[in-house]
């Protein structure tokens, strides 16, 4: 660790912004063209499961081993092209979600399943209606706005004491932003790879990855006011850079360590878990790289009022004050 912190160093992180945001980009414009080609040729923007559109989920639980895909290619011959099936427990539990389904459907479906599949029993059979998802989304985006309010002001306040304090509120909301929307690619993408759709489940790791985003961004910006003090005839690139290198063995160790836990529920967890596992995985890693290769290098760009820099220059000299 404290190799790469020195490697880190030598390596002017706040010099390749150009390098960062064009990963940031390349991470986060896939999901943004399938959002906008799913909302041009479908009716919403992410795969949104019966959470949200209302539907049916049904469990059943086979005699001997069954596999979803047969049981969906049933479904799918019936009609029910937007039925997604999944095992749940064991290899003898499958899971479906579907569109609503009256009961003559339901009992042809039945008889279709034991004749191709085998006998099995219900474990249960419950319609969602689509105001439930509605209420949840209303809730979790009221959440998000409060959240990125209160992290604005919280951190406007905190380095108010600096100059242009609002900088630092806006640069952690940006990073903040930028970590959904590789969360919201994440999901585009494993929606067409493995049919995976944004649930309750999906809002609540959304939710966990804000939390954590702005975390080590404060930790750095913190730094960076105590190293302004400490360092006051150093330009605020190299100021920054250094903070980040200070900062750095902290912040991957801490999210390393909660990395490795989730990785293990991930494996362990079962199928039930492993969409929100993986979510917060992916959300948790973005957000420590926004926070190292995003917020920072924005906040310098900020300062010096130039977001792209030439190659090889290791310490420009600060714009003076207007």
């Amino acid at each position: 660790m404290g190799l790469l912190t020195s490697r880190m160093g030598n390596a002017a992180i706040v010099e390749r912004r150009n390098l960062w945001f064009l990963l940031s980009l390349v991470l986060i414009l896939p999901g943004i063209l399938l959002m906008a080609w799913r909302g041009v040729t479908g009716n919403s923007l992410l795969p949104l499961s019966i959470d949200y559109t209302g539907g049916v989920q049904w469990e059943i639980r086979f005699d001997e081993p069954a596999s979803p895909e047969a049981v969906r290619a049933i479904l799918l011959r019936a009609g029910l092209a937007d039925t997604t099936a999944f095992q749940v427990q064991d290899d003898r539990t499958v899971q479906l979600k579907l569109k609503a389904i009256d009961n003559q459907v339901k009992e042809r479906l039945e008889g279709e399943i034991e004749a191709e599949i085998g006998p099995f029993d219900e474990q249960f059979f419950r319609n969602i209606g689509p105001a439930i998802g509605s209420e949840v989304s209303r809730a979790a985006g009221l959440a998000i706005l409060v959240a990125v309010v209160g992290i604005l002001i919280y951190i406007t306040a905190a380095f108010r004491h600096l100059n242009h304090a609002t900088r630092y509120g806006a640069c952690a909301v940006f990073a903040l932003v930028h970590d959904v929307l590789v969360t919201l690619s994440f999901i585009s993408i494993m929606s067409l790879v493995a049919a995976w759709e944004v649930d309750a489940l999906f809002l609540t790791a959304v939710l966990t990855v804000i939390g954590f985003s702005v975390n080590d961004t404060i930790v750095v910006f913190d730094r960076i006011r105590e190293n302004q003090r400490r360092y006051q005839g150093e330009s605020f690139a190299r100021i920054a850079n250094r903070s980040l290198v200070e900062t750095l063995q902290r912040s991957l160790a801490t999210q390393v360590t909660a990395l490795l836990v989730l990785m293990a529920i991930l494996i362990l967890g079962g199928a039930t878990l492993q969409q929100f596992m993986a979510t917060l995985i992916v959300g948790l890693v973005s957000g420590t790289y926004s926070s190292l290769c995003n917020a920072t290098p924005i906040l310098v760009a900020w300062e010096e009022r130039r977001f792209l820099v030439k190659a090889g220059v290791a310490d420009p000299a600060p714009v003076p004050a207007a």
